[in-house]
């Protein structure tokens, strides 16, 4: 039967992922919370960045784009997941749908982008320390990432070009939110071809990024063989936070793909949770993860403390 028989004209989608969910309130309680904690701490952490010109240095206008990262990608999804969970609203409308996809997988190609960008400034800073500053300024690091958010909105921006025009044959989006292939399954076309497409770009940008973060670490550890012991603490240090957000972003992605190449079919809910998990874990560790173990920021913000304490 053709398309135009069978399509339809789409001006809201319902969303059907979560409704095998036993106990959805809760769930939803958990992500209104995590999703609070999570956009308080890396605004508080964009603020405390922004407030204090003592941090106006590549890394932490890094760390600074990655909060705003994070900020993106979790409201792209969260919302939506507590208002189908929380309030039992399960219909969304088409245009906010496709912004909601647009700023999902901005966040996802924006992370990768961004981590790696960050362990290059680890190697810089372990390998060339008296000559970071020269290679890495604050005009250089602004360079950088605005050729990062051109180059993710460009690939990004392909998905809806993508999907607007095609006819649709159903309203029902089968995940829990709106993303690419949740809307693509909703078309009258065979998806086979753009999910390729799709996996395609996908694969260069989740597998060029870890391996160029893998090869830096490579260079940080031939470096720090030949450091003194007192040399090898502080760089451990510089790299641990970034070794923990990498670990919490990548560890899922790559559980999902390894799991789905090996044949293993994921139930709804289980893969709803590895991609929720994906999305939350590390929005709301980064931004602790730096306030912690950065001393800088730690300082800024003991001291902010302490001038609210007194006053």
């Amino acid at each position: 039967m053709s398309s135009q028989n069978t399509s339809i004209k789409v001006t809201e989608f319902i969303i059907s992922g979560l409704d095998t969910s036993e106990r959805p309130l809760v769930v939803g309680v958990v992500i209104l919370l995590v999703f609070i904690l999570s956009v308080t701490a890396n605004i508080f952490n964009i603020l405390v960045i922004i407030y204090d010109k003592k941090l106006h240095k590549p890394m932490y206008l890094l760390i600074c784009n990655l909060a705003f990262v994070d900020i993106i990608y979790t409201s792209s999804t969260c919302p939506t997941l507590i208002r189908i969970l929380i309030a039992g609203v399960k219909s969304i409308s088409y245009a906010p749908c496709q912004v909601h996809m647009f700023a999902f997988h901005l966040g996802e190609v924006m992370e990768m982008l961004i981590l790696a960008v960050m362990a290059f400034d680890r190697l810089l800073a372990v390998g060339r320390p008296f000559q970071y500053n020269s290679y890495l300024t604050n005009k250089h690091t602004f360079f950088v990432t605005f050729i990062l958010w051109i180059v993710g909105c460009g690939f990004v921006a392909v998905l809806p070009a993508i999907v607007i025009p095609l006819p649709h044959c159903s309203t029902v989006l089968k995940y829990a939110f709106c993303s690419f292939p949740s809307i693509i399954r909703t078309t009258c076309i065979d998806p086979n071809y753009y999910f390729n497409l799709v996996a395609i770009i996908s694969f260069f940008f989740i597998f060029f990024t870890f391996i160029f973060i893998c090869l830096s670490y490579v260079g940080i550890i031939l470096f720090v063989k030949l450091s003194s012991n007192n040399d090898k603490k502080k760089m451990g240090s510089t790299c641990f936070s970034h070794l923990i957000s990498v670990t919490c972003y990548y560890c899922p992605t790559f559980i999902i793909i390894i799991l789905t190449r090996l044949g293993l079919v994921l139930t709804l809910e289980a893969r709803n949770g590895l991609v929720i998990g994906s999305i939350l874990v590390p929005s709301v560790v980064n931004p602790f993860v730096y306030c912690l173990r950065t001393k800088e920021i730690k300082s800024r913000i003991t001291s902010l403390y302490k001038n609210v304490k007194e006053s």
